[in-house]
């Protein structure tokens, strides 16, 4: 083949990318459907679907598309193609699951795993439960196409290290994408916990919401961004950190960042169980804080209730800044439903502008505990199914 065959065919098949972002629909298209929507010769055409098909990213359905004369063959995204390694680790938990190339859940677990134990306890826990979860669901490293990680701290996402984080010892600045990528020999994505829920809330949730803001109460706070249905990370992948900005009742509470007056120490679960401590009840964590409240205590309730109003206090300004149409309140803490969102509404309503909230929706999660998984995942499909990531993978086949 001469050189400008070589380019020619090359730059047909570079473009196989595009054609699997149409095809991601999960709509079956034939050949004729596909040329009236993309404008290409069929030749060409025909050389980005063999692409796509040698990759296995998309198969003929089994059922031919007739217009009366023979039936065509279609074409549709193959969502078994690979699976996805997905984590949420949290501050005190850990939730991890297997996930095809459309989310769905093959295999998932929780356990009790505090991050403060290190990075590389950690982590080897993390491997080994991946390998473990991949032989029950009959599969092999060979068939994962990434690893999605969240972590309960700041992200820089570029490199997917920890900065700073407060709750975390021993991981500021730790290679978790190289550790886990060493171990399990794949592509790794790390992210902020809070953000990955985000993602998470969006697409399985929401898809419709083109500006949706995702707080999580746990532990601590913090919030993800979606904007023009994008997650919005900042210039460092800092943005959302809401936890740490300074509120007027709690000015004379030292945080664990080691400023005073944080959000987080004032209405984050960490800081409602230790307020319940001082009262001589037991409560070790955030968890603690809503199964009492459920069982009728009283003092659970009203601190529940009241983390919901300095939230809100918060979020009114954030409403009135970025003018989201969703605001979605995610983590332990939103397990007591309404006496949060009560507050969290009483407050947002009140003080932010009335064009701001004329079509504003406030509501609880839907995924619950499964939206940083969901979001994790999400994350490493939308990254390898981008399409300049498919590209270099048909061409270097």
């Amino acid at each position: 083949m001469t050189v400008r065959m070589l380019s020619e065919a090359s730059g047909s098949i570079a473009g196989a990318g595009a054609l699997l972002t149409i095809l991601r629909d999960g709509q079956a298209r034939t050949r004729a459907e596909l040329v009236q929507l993309t404008g290409l010769a069929r030749s060409t055409l025909a050389q980005r679907l063999d692409a796509l098909i040698s990759q296995q990213w998309i198969v003929p359905t089994e059922e031919a598309i007739s217009s009366g004369g023979r039936p065509a063959v279609a074409f549709t995204f193959n969502r078994s193609a690979r699976v996805v390694l997905a984590a949420d680790l949290g501050a005190t938990h850990a939730r991890v699951a297997v996930t095809d190339l459309s989310t769905e859940v093959l295999a998932e677990r929780a356990a009790e795993l505090p991050i403060d134990r290190g990075p590389e306890p950690t982590l080897t826990w993390l491997q080994r439960t991946f390998q473990e979860m991949l032989s029950e669901t009959g599969h092999s490293l060979g068939e994962v196409c990434g690893v999605g990680v969240g972590l309960p701290g700041p992200v820089e996402h570029s490199s997917g290290r920890p900065v700073n984080p407060p709750i975390m010892p021993g991981w500021d600045g730790f290679p978790v994408p190289e550790w886990l990528g060493e171990h399990l020999g794949v592509p790794v994505l790390v992210d902020n916990d809070v953000n990955i829920m985000a993602l998470g809330e969006h697409w399985a949730a929401r898809p419709e919401a083109d500006h949706l803001i995702f707080v999580k109460i746990g532990t601590g706070i913090g919030c993800g961004i979606i904007s023009d249905r994008r997650l919005h990370r900042g210039a460092q992948g800092a943005a959302g950190d809401i936890g740490h900005i300074r509120v007027a009742s709690g000015l004379d509470t030292v945080c664990r960042c080691g400023n005073v007056g944080c959000l987080e120490a004032v209405a984050g679960g960490a800081a409602m169980a230790a307020r319940l401590r001082a009262d001589g009840v037991e409560a070790a964590d955030s968890r603690d804080v809503i199964r009492l409240a459920r069982s009728g205590n009283t003092r659970a309730v009203q601190l529940i209730r009241q983390a919901g109003r300095e939230l809100g206090d918060v979020l009114a300004s954030i409403v009135n800044f970025f003018n989201p149409s969703t605001i979605v309140i995610g983590g332990d803490i939103a397990e007591g439903g309404e006496q949060v969102l009560a507050g969290l509404r009483e407050v947002i309503y009140s003080r932010s502008l009335p064009l701001a909230t004329q079509h504003l929706s406030i509501t609880a999660s839907e995924l619950g505990d499964r939206a940083g998984v969901i979001g994790a995942a999400v994350m490493v499909i939308d990254h390898v199914l981008s399409p300049d990531t498919v590209d270099q993978a048909v061409t270097r086949a």
